[in-house]
């Protein structure tokens, strides 16, 4: 039976590479997208030419009903999700925090905090054996800003990420016993399009040299974490979170 992935901001990025990736492993995928669905169809071809199935599923995961009709849609195409890559999230421009305004504030944490939370909930709802289910894996996708601060000048954002730290070991020991897993990944310095979001699209390159290893990551070494942490290979790992950094 294959694992049922959905891939929660799986349009771009870290999300596409883990979509792309456990395609090629003959999972089913669904790949959520907020708004460029002409991107999200383009992952879901590239599953299905890896050998995968895969179905585009529109949602804003800051929103609850969207939240709840994105599981339905993927439980309906492909049965029982196993594996929810809890990875849509959002930054901002550079800047202060005296500069950051409350809208700004919100937004981030919406999707970041409030969204990641409901997903995970979601999830839970479903895979628990205490509710019926047949168990899984949760992968949260948090941030070495988590650690580091955001490079001063991502402060809301490096915020959210240490509360999805908070989420992964909280849940992590709530659901232990009840066939689910929960773990992290805190990628670091990493080549994707988030950088031109926040008005620096060669902050990667340019913090290249802060980097121990002395290079960015790319999305893929990312999602091979994410896959290993997801599988059974990962059976006795619940509660942590792999930095994906280059030792940074």
């Amino acid at each position: 039976m294959s694992a049922v992935y959905l891939v929660t901001g799986g349009s771009r990025g870290i999300g596409a590479a883990v979509a792309r990736l456990a395609g090629a492993t003959g999972a089913d995928v669904c790949v959520n997208f907020v708004s460029n669905r002409d991107a999200a169809d383009q992952v879901v071809s590239d599953v299905v030419a890896a050998g995968g199935k895969a179905i585009a599923c529109q949602g804003d995961m800051a929103v609850e009903a969207d939240v709840v009709r994105v599981f339905d849609a993927c439980e309906e195409a492909f049965g029982k999700v196993t594996v929810l890559v809890n990875n849509a999230g959002i930054l901002d421009q550079e800047g202060r925090l005296e500069d950051f305004s409350a809208d700004r504030i919100a937004k981030i944490i919406d999707l970041n905090v409030t969204g990641a939370l409901l997903c995970a909930r979601e999830a839970t709802r479903r895979m628990s054996t205490a509710n019926g289910g047949d168990g899984g894996s949760i992968v949260n996708i948090s941030s070495m800003a988590a650690t580091l601060g955001g490079g001063a000048v991502y402060l809301d954002y490096a915020v959210s990420k240490g509360a999805i730290d908070t989420l992964t070991t909280g849940l992590s020991r709530e659901v232990a016993r009840e066939g689910i897993r929960v773990n992290g990944i805190r990628p670091g310095i990493i080549e994707t399009e988030i950088h031109a979001s926040g008005g620096n699209p060669t902050r990667a390159a340019d913090l290249a040299d802060t980097v121990p290893m002395g290079r960015p990551g790319t999305a893929e070494e990312v999602a091979e974490a994410v896959l290993w942490l997801a599988s059974d290979k990962a059976s006795y790992v619940t509660g942590t979170t792999i930095n994906v950094s280059g030792g940074r």
